[in-house]
């Protein structure tokens, strides 16, 4: 007896219809499972033996042969628990002839027949509603598969209520259709930029670097405040739209990171990885390829403390998804691309001691040492940072002061107000924030004038700037003008925005 059975599997961030094949031919009794299954899915036969046997179903006692086609493509997760499952009494008859056609199953199986929460079934459904079919799934996964309209979902518990449903002798109910969600306010943080005292150039960087998205480097001493205002940066960024957050509960949902009943990520990530991480962890990879914290950190912060800390290797891999805003990982039997469009935020020392350039306290480093923990930053790595400031010591009189600056709230406004205006910009587009311009786009909205063009020239001229800087003075420049509400750069913009490339030379 043969039966065919619809499933998917994940490619990247994407998932695909796979046709689970069963056979049931005489023979010795053996679970043979074949067309390039990982070891999960492997070890499939031992779960999903038991759940049938606990279900109070009969398992054949001859010769099983599973096949998932595409047979060349590499399977791996516990999604295929279901589909085998019903693939198999279907095989022996228990269900009419096409019962199953219609949908697609995914979910694990436990022992005695539960159906628990499985990985990557937000994007099972888009796969779901591409092939026009409907979703069976765990129903601890119904409201993250929810969030996909047009759509049938069926919520189960049980092998034996998705056999009974299949058969027609009881019914499943659907998941009611419902608007998708958006994702939740802003929380109320511990940290506010109110409480950082003194820093207003640097804080003015972080401003603009949040109403545009662009990659900010901090350097000072030890106890400036780096660490602060980066944490204080997330407290700025704007709320996200149901498109960006839908891109990274994807991630987050096959890496099994979505809390239980949690439809999408409620808001912009903020990751913090320590310095000790390994390349496969900060990029992505593996033997089983899984996204880094790179792809974790999409369309929100990726913050590295101590950055000549990282081992040169981890940092150059930044490369491409600072520049594309995806990474590729290929290994000899595939190639993943995984989104990655985030936002560096990025903080170091001057010198290894920290204070190389401070007034009061002397710089106890060798200039060797200094070149030596400099070059841990190569030249092309700083060239792709938009903004580079410096964050000098706090003097006492900043700290003891009663007066504090615009705080994270009026800040939050005039971003919010920024990245309307880009909105409106780039609603034909896949495009949020002027930092993500490629060149045409750059060309065509931040054409600076003849007077600012001349002093763009004499910048290029006695900064060396590359080209790549150039483009990206340009967009600094047009976020600057977003938040002062001008539809032309005006020379003044772009000064501001080439002083923040002073550092390409020095740190190069």
């Amino acid at each position: 007896m043969l039966a065919r059975v619809k499933s998917g599997a994940l490619l990247g961030v994407d998932a695909y219809i796979v046709e689970v094949e069963v056979d049931l031919a005489p023979g010795l009794p053996t679970f043979t499972t074949v067309g390039l299954p990982e070891t999960a899915v492997k070890e499939s036969k031992d779960r999903v033996r038991a759940a049938v046997k606990n279900s109070g179903y009969k398992f054949p006692g001859n010769r099983v042969t599973i096949n998932l086609a595409p047979a060349d493509i590499r399977k791996e997760g516990t999604g295929f628990d279901l589909p085998v499952a019903v693939g198999i009494l279907a095989a022996q008859g228990l269900l009419p002839p096409g019962a199953a056609e219609a949908y697609l199953l995914y979910g694990e199986l436990s022992l005695d027949g539960r159906l628990k929460p499985t990985r990557g079934v937000l994007s099972m459904a888009l796969a779901t509603r591409a092939a026009n079919l409907a979703l069976i799934i765990p129903r601890a996964n119904a409201r993250e598969a929810g969030v996909v309209q047009g759509i049938n979902i069926y919520p189960a518990e049980r092998l034996s209520q998705v056999m009974e449903f299949l058969s027609g002798r009881e019914p499943l109910t659907a998941l009611t259709p419902e608007p998708p969600e958006l994702p939740a306010p802003p929380p109320a943080y511990d940290e506010d930029f109110r409480d950082v005292r003194g820093q207003e150039p640097v804080k003015r960087a972080l401003l603009i670097a949040a109403a545009g998205s662009h990659n900010v480097l901090m350097v000072g001493p030890p106890g400036a405040g780096k660490t602060m205002l980066a944490r204080s940066l997330r407290t700025v960024l704007p709320p996200w739209s149901f498109e960006e957050a839908l891109e990274t509960s994807k991630i987050y949902s096959i890496m099994g990171r979505l809390k239980p009943g949690q439809a999408l990520v409620p808001r912009r990530p903020f990751r913090s990885p320590h310095h000790t991480i390994s390349d496969a962890g900060l990029i992505g990879g593996g033997s089983i390829p899984r996204p880094g914290e790179v792809s974790l950190a999409h369309h929100g912060v990726l913050f590295l403390d101590e950055l000549p800390e990282f081992r040169r290797s981890t940092l150059e891999v930044l490369r491409q998804p600072l520049e594309e805003g995806k990474v590729t990982i290929s290994r000899a039997a595939t190639s993943l691309t995984y989104p990655a469009r985030f936002m560096l935020v990025a903080a170091m020392n001057p010198c290894p001691c920290g204070f190389y350039g401070d007034p009061k306290r002397a710089c106890t480093c060798t200039p060797n040492q200094i070149n030596t923990y400099r070059s841990r930053i190569s030249g092309p790595l700083l060239d792709r940072i938009d903004i580079q400031v410096q964050v000098p010591a706090v003097p006492f009189r900043d700290m003891a002061a009663k007066e504090t600056g615009e705080g994270s709230v009026e800040l939050r406004a005039r971003v919010v107000a920024a990245r309307e205006v880009q909105g409106e910009r780039f609603h034909k587009t896949r495009i949020y924030a002027n930092a993500h311009m490629p060149p045409r786009l750059i060309k065509q909205h931040c054409a600076p004038g003849p007077e600012a063009q001349r002093l763009l020239e004499v910048a290029m001229e006695r900064l060396g700037l590359s080209a790549r800087a150039y483009h990206r003075i340009l967009k600094i420049a047009r976020t600057i003008a977003d938040l002062e509400g001008e539809n032309s750069i005006t020379p003044a913009q772009v000064a501001e925005a080439i002083q923040y490339r002073t550092m390409d030379r020095k740190f190069g």
